[in-house]
């Protein structure tokens, strides 16, 4: 994906059990909660720009770090990179983004923040990632889009 690896040799953990859902709704017309859990599934496979780890392998995502308030329809995402300057924080950020717009209803307000104390640009990382022009600018890039589409893509798992 990337030429030159800024973190070559990164720790990969293993992946967590799926775990069936339960106390689904009877009531094809109720509003669908959604949840910690249901957020972390849609996310856990995005793979890594750099490496062909999923974020979940990679511990720059995990169920702890994901906060849902569904009456406010509200969802925080915390990501770890995997080293402090890491130049793939706002396209991670991004993909974690993107996949959420394609998932969750639109009235779902999305923040995505960097971790604290794990990055060398966290407050600028952040605002990126929280800028809905910004946002919408990257999107217009086509090479951004397709690394975003590569990340994105089902693996062959």
């Amino acid at each position: 994906m990337v030429s030159e690896l800024i973190n070559a040799n990164p720790i990969v953990y293993e992946k967590k059990e799926r775990r069936a859902r339960s106390g689904q709704s009877v009531d094809e017309y109720a509003a669908e909660t959604i949840d910690q859990l249901e957020i972390f599934d849609y996310l856990r496979d995005i793979k890594d720009p750099e490496h062909p780890y999923s974020l979940e392998e990679l511990k720059v995502i995990t169920e702890d770090a994901i906060e849902v308030d569904d009456e406010r329809s509200y969802v925080r995402v915390t990501f770890t990179p995997t080293v402090e300057h890491c130049s793939m924080a706002t396209v991670i950020g991004l993909c974690l983004r993107v996949k959420l717009m394609r998932c969750l209803p639109s009235r779902y307000k999305v923040d995505i923040r960097v971790a604290p104390g794990t990055h060398a640009t966290e407050a600028a990382v952040n605002k990126q990632l929280n800028d809905k022009e910004r946002v919408a600018a990257a999107l217009e890039n086509p090479n951004l889009v397709d690394m975003v589409d590569e990340c994105l893509a089902p693996s062959l798992e």
